[in-house]
């Protein structure tokens, strides 16, 4: 079995409230969701111009997890709205 994670920092547009971030935050959320990983805000919840989302995945095979992982990066990194600022990717094997 083999487990990856994703940290992606982000910088939001035009927001200025937590609500307006959350109105945001919260779609891009679901459609990561859709990919069959695992996400949440894991960081700069006070801040609204910033987020950090956590994204989790656990597969038998590294090719598709790279290949999930990959996808939920490509798809974050096409929002217009958003600002990917970094991306930290960790995967986990057997061997871990």
């Amino acid at each position: 079995m083999y487990l990856g994670a994703l940290e992606l920092d982000i910088l939001l547009g035009d927001v200025r409230s937590l609500k307006e971030k959350r109105s945001v935050v919260k779609p891009v959320i679901a459609a990561l969701a859709r990919y069959g990983v695992s996400v949440a805000e894991t960081g700069e919840q006070d801040r609204y111009r910033r987020s950090l989302l956590g994204v989790a995945v656990a597969s038998a095979d590294v090719g598709h997890l790279t290949e999930v992982l990959d996808t939920c990066e490509r798809h974050v990194a096409g929002r217009p709205e958003l600002q990917l600022l970094a991306v930290r990717r960790r995967i986990f094997g057997p061997e871990d």
